[in-house]
């Protein structure tokens, strides 16, 4: 479990719920025993008591204090007339039908009776409580998960602002901000999209310039304007594919069995880079859009020529339920700290843009990419020096 799972582990209103019980038990309990102190300490009063004989006569005749006995009942010690003690006794009530056993009075008298009350008192609490509570908190429960879900991505997310209370309000502003936010980001990937789309046209107007040109340039003008327009095309390829996968509800082609190896076989082919069989030789096939797993292949056969110093090998096995991929080059290596960060847009390494050019969206269109089939992309040192980039995918063998 995460540590976020395990902060939510004892929701809120179970423990505003406790709280409530916890705090009427105590209260229950002071007061039973301030009570029952209260009785213990207070005397029974004094009562006068006449005994008479057969014929009427006064035999005895006293105020007294009666003594109270949970079994027995009353007890009076009076003085009779000729200086003897008499004690009278006044047994408890017998029981009725269905009533508790002499001197107990029903399960809510004697000793044990207060806890039963107690018990009654808290259960009735606990009861009456729960609804309230949480009806209270389900909608701090209700907010907690929109804001969850709007921070995996789902922007459209939006929280019911029912009352006029503070989480009503707290929620207007969540929804107001959301908002804001989702349309200022469908704003950039618009703009990033209408600005590819655009610089299109003057570059199409660059390439017919130049077979306007003739012969009068000098052939590296030519070539240095053929690499400046492949430079270009490249960025604006690049960030329109960017935009488009940001965007999680673009459709990016059709699911479909893809045969893996043969797609990297074929880029390898292309890049002149050594493809390792793998051991058992079976082809490995994977569910997804065949044009986004090739321009991932290239991307990272790409970037490992541009930085590699000798032979490019590329290694591709099956590794439980995943086709992993493996592009291992010979050049200086990433260090462990700029692993991660290498897969961010337009993030390249201290140095790379000027000795090898590229604009730093390569790697991240891979990484989304992966992430788009269900995968994983990751660096690592590779045998013998420099960098493995790892293209894992869901496949099944054939």
């Amino acid at each position: 479990m995460t540590a976020w799972g395990a902060r939510w582990r004892f929701p809120l209103y179970l423990r505003i719920w406790l709280a409530v019980i916890v705090a009427v038990a105590l209260l229950s309990i002071a007061s039973g025993w301030l009570f029952r102190l209260t009785n213990e300490q207070r005397e029974p009063p004094e009562r006068e008591l006449i005994i008479r004989n057969d014929k009427g006569e006064i035999i005895a005749q006293d105020r007294t204090r009666p003594q109270r006995d949970p079994v027995r009942g009353l007890e009076f010690l009076v003085d009779m007339k000729d200086g003897s003690k008499l004690t009278v006794q006044l047994p408890p009530r017998p029981r009725r039908p269905g009533e508790g056993p002499p001197g107990g009075g029903g399960w809510l008298r004697g000793p044990m009776g207060f806890f039963w009350m107690l018990g009654v008192v808290a259960l009735a609490v606990a009861i009456g409580s729960y609804p309230i509570i949480r009806r209270l908190t389900r909608r701090v429960e209700e907010l907690r998960l929109g804001v969850e879900r709007w921070g995996e991505g789902d922007l459209s997310t939006r929280i019911r602002d029912e009352g006029s209370d503070e989480l009503a309000f707290l929620a207007q502003r969540f929804n107001h901000a959301a908002e804001r936010v989702e349309t200022l980001l469908k704003a950039h990937k618009s703009l990033l999209a209408n600005a590819s789309h655009e610089l299109r046209s003057p570059l199409t107007r660059i390439r017919m310039g130049m077979e306007l040109m003739g012969p009068a340039a000098s052939p590296d003008f030519h070539e240095e304007i053929r690499r400046n327009i492949a430079e270009l095309d490249q960025l604006i390829d690049e960030i329109l594919l960017a935009s488009r996968l940001d965007a999680k509800e673009t459709e990016m082609g059709t699911i479909e069995p893809v045969d893996l190896t043969g797609l990297v076989a074929e880029e390898c082919a292309r890049a002149g880079a050594e493809l390792v069989p793998s051991a058992d030789g079976r082809s490995m096939v994977v569910d997804g859009v065949a044009k986004l797993l090739r321009r991932a292949v290239r991307n990272l056969l790409e970037n490992a020529r541009r930085y590699s110093s000798g032979e490019v090998t590329v290694e591709l096995r099956a590794n439980g339920n995943f086709a992993e991929l493996r592009v291992n080059d010979r050049g200086p290596g990433v260090p462990p700290s700029e692993r991660e960060r290498i897969f961010e847009p337009f993030y390249r390494l201290p140095g790379a843009s000027e000795r090898h050019g590229g604009v730093g969206l390569g790697l991240s269109l891979v990484r989304s990419i992966a992430l788009r089939h269900h995968g994983s992309v990751t660096c690592e040192d590779a045998p013998g020096g420099g960098a493995s980039f790892v293209l894992r995918v869901p496949c099944h063998q054939m």
